[in-house]
């Protein structure tokens, strides 16, 4: 798979259409101007011939302690140059996974264009950590944080984590590999991505994995968390929802439509634990206690020219003896088909799709041209660690 991912290359220019492979030639090529960089503690400016030199040169500054509440700007970078991989590993605790925020500020806006929970950016939501590979994102062995998403910029890129959690992170460390010098197209997308989360949702209110944004942009894909709640837990099938993509003036219905949950990943008829280069399903409430997918829109580009908005539905689905039996009357779910409560006396057999409240988080990543969005806070930290459900793993 780590071949394949080396042999495609994500385009920067919006618009054109197509992904870029990269050729043989291209991997040999020797372009004029364009250098290559690391940062981490060891070379805080990634300035040549200035790395590893604390302690002599012998590994002296490997990591940084993370006190509760501490903001570490890990990179500044002036461009032009593209960010091309970011790897990083800390304590692997769920108040650190969802504690700590990852912020990522390009050019000179005051606010970020990437904010998410540092494990939910990094592709698995709800604290977990599982080894997994794909397209953008990789956990070799369950216990670090991989990202190739090219990220271009022009000027000035900064990256900043920020430790909400009221106990300490201990030592982070990370690198950031980049070039700079690259030749970008003037007509530049910008990586975005954001964290958002309802806990519950409101049935009949489908759930925004990206809210509505202005601009001209290609939407990457998203990973997402559900956590079935109360009666409509398993036996009861949660993934009916259909993802529904809002494009330039679509309001009250979509020019993309797809037709359930485990179907936009890949799957069919039920939902199981894989990871491929596009699509996965990482979690499940058998072994994990929620579910957690993701899919990537690499050969598939989503585009759009003016705005775009990305639903998800919240809608369950089980047998009519089922409904019987795990609802109590005067509680029975609203059917999708003639949008009236489940009735045992007329819906006595057969399948039947209803409206259902989840907990449901989301992380979003597209590229857009600037200026970003301006969103409000993230959920706070005592709301991002609640209900997580780690009793269940």
């Amino acid at each position: 798979m780590q071949n394949l991912i080396s042999l495609l290359a994500l385009t920067f220019l919006l618009g054109t259409g197509r992904i870029i492979p990269v050729s043989a030639a291209e991997l040999f090529e020797l372009p004029p101007g364009v250098h290559t960089r690391w940062i981490s503690f060891e070379n805080p400016a990634g300035a040549k011939g200035q790395g590893g030199k604390a302690n002599q040169g012998r590994k002296g500054a490997p990591s940084r302690y993370i006190s509760a509440g501490q903001t570490v700007t890990l990179a500044e970078i002036n461009g032009p140059g593209v960010i091309r991989r970011i790897w990083l590993t800390v304590r692997g605790k769920p108040e650190i996974l969802r504690g700590l925020v990852f912020r990522i500020y390009w050019e000179d806006q005051d606010y970020p264009s990437v904010e998410a929970p540092l494990q939910d950016f990094f592709g698995i939501p709800f604290a977990r950590q599982v080894p997994f590979e794909s397209y953008f994102f990789s956990n070799p062995e369950g216990r670090s944080f991989n990202c190739f998403i090219p990220m271009p910029f022009k000027r000035k890129a900064k990256v900043v984590v920020e430790n909400q959690a009221p106990l300490d992170a201990g030592s982070l460390f990370f690198d950031i590999n980049y070039t700079i010098g690259d030749k970008l197209p003037e007509d530049l997308g910008y990586f975005h991505a954001r964290y958002r989360r309802e806990n519950p949702t409101t049935p009949k209110k489908d759930f925004q994995i990206l809210p509505r944004i202005e601009g001209r942009g290609r939407f990457l894909g998203c990973n997402v968390g559900v956590r079935t709640i109360g009666d409509y837990k398993d036996p009861v099938w949660f993934g009916e929802g259909e993802v529904k993509i809002y494009l330039d003036g679509d309001r009250e219905y979509p020019t993309l439509c797809g037709t359930g949950t485990e179907d936009y990943v890949g799957s069919a008829w039920g939902l199981g634990k894989f990871n491929h280069l596009f699509q996965g399903c990482l979690l499940s409430p058998s072994s994990d206690g929620v579910w957690g997918f993701y899919r990537f829109h690499v050969v598939d580009p989503v585009y759009f020219h003016q705005d775009i908005r990305v639903e998800l539905q919240q809608i369950s689905g089980a047998n009519a003896s089922l409904i019987a039996k795990r609802f109590k009357p005067g509680n029975y779910p609203e059917l999708t088909a003639t949008h009236k409560p489940f009735d045992p006396e007329l819906n006595q057999e057969g399948w039947h799709n209803f409206e259902a409240p989840q907990d449901v988080c989301a992380t979003a990543y597209w590229y857009q041209s600037l200026p970003s969005p301006r969103w409000g806070p993230l959920e706070p930290y005592e709301e991002r660690i609640k209900d997580l459900e780690l009793d269940k793993k």
